[in-house]
């Protein structure tokens, strides 16, 4: 019989903690006892009251997300606060949840190559290496199969990833050819520099701001800007996790959750926009 550490050890084993940022600070299991026995994996982008009550609804022992439910220190998870009542209610109903984050970002076959292989991109490499030199690193580096225009490729984009209402924009001429694409899944605006610094076209990543992206395209030599959306990019990751639990433990049912937990829920197009 599987049990909740048995699971964890295979996704430390392959998502490493010291990959992780020094900041990252919610890795590895929030709640659960690791001795549980296991039939059934959930895996979600976020652990959100909708996605607990998937779990529960499952039936599922262990609920793998890639972002944190813990992020912050807290002084209480009481269970009159949000996130004390989901920890209550999985602690009651025999949920142990789990967070691979940014080590998820950074390994080989995490989050980035994810959204890399998404896009089809080629010839990956780290966009800002680890210090130890290997291929592990912050958001990639690839070359599109066939050249495409910026217009070309935000729409390619935008049927490539998962919907979401916010849907895909561009910065830049709309006409520049493409070939190198530098990405980050998640909140990627830090790695501007670097996206410029390794000879990318374009830089495909997440929650940018108006100015930081106005004054960047502006820059000669600059990469244009494609911006999508968090929960778009980073979610095709959850396959792969899935499949590398499903192989390492074949009676095990894995289930990726379908539900969008992106928090944009309407959304209205200007007119003549």
């Amino acid at each position: 019989m599987v049990e909740v550490r048995d699971v964890i050890a295979a996704l430390l084993d392959v998502y490493p903690v010291d990959l992780a940022e020094d900041w990252d600070t919610g890795i590895g299991l929030t709640c659960g006892d690791p001795a549980d026995r296991l039939d059934r994996v959930l895996l979600a982008l976020d652990a959100d009251p909708s996605t607990v009550d998937e779990a529960i609804g499952l039936g599922a022992g262990l609920l793998v997300t890639h972002h944190p439910l813990l992020f912050r220190p807290v002084q209480s998870v009481a269970a009159d606060t949000p996130k004390g009542t989901l920890i209550h209610r999985m602690i009651r109903c025999g949920v142990a949840h789990f967070a691979a984050h940014t080590n998820a970002d950074s390994a080989v076959g995490g989050v980035n190559d994810a959204l890399a292989a998404l896009l089809e991109l080629t010839d990956l490499r780290p966009l800002v290496e680890h210090a130890d030199g290997s291929a592990t690193g912050s958001g990639r580096v690839g070359r599109l199969p066939t050249p495409m225009n910026l217009r070309e490729f935000t729409s390619f984009a935008a049927e490539r990833l998962p919907p979401t209402l916010p849907g895909v924009r561009a910065a830049g001429d709309p006409e520049r050819e493409l070939r190198v694409v530098a990405l980050c899944g998640g909140a990627g605006d830090s790695f501007l520099p670097a996206a410029a610094e390794a000879g990318a076209d374009v830089y495909l990543t997440s929650d940018l701001r108006h100015h930081v992206v106005a004054e960047f395209v502006a820059m000669a030599g600059h990469p244009a800007v494609v911006d999508i959306a968090h929960w778009a990019g980073e979610s095709p990751w959850l396959e792969r996790a899935a499949a590398m639990i499903s192989a390492r433990f074949p009676e095990l049912t894995v289930t990726v959750s379908t539900i969008r937990t992106d928090p944009w829920t309407v959304h209205a197009p200007s007119p003549g926009g």
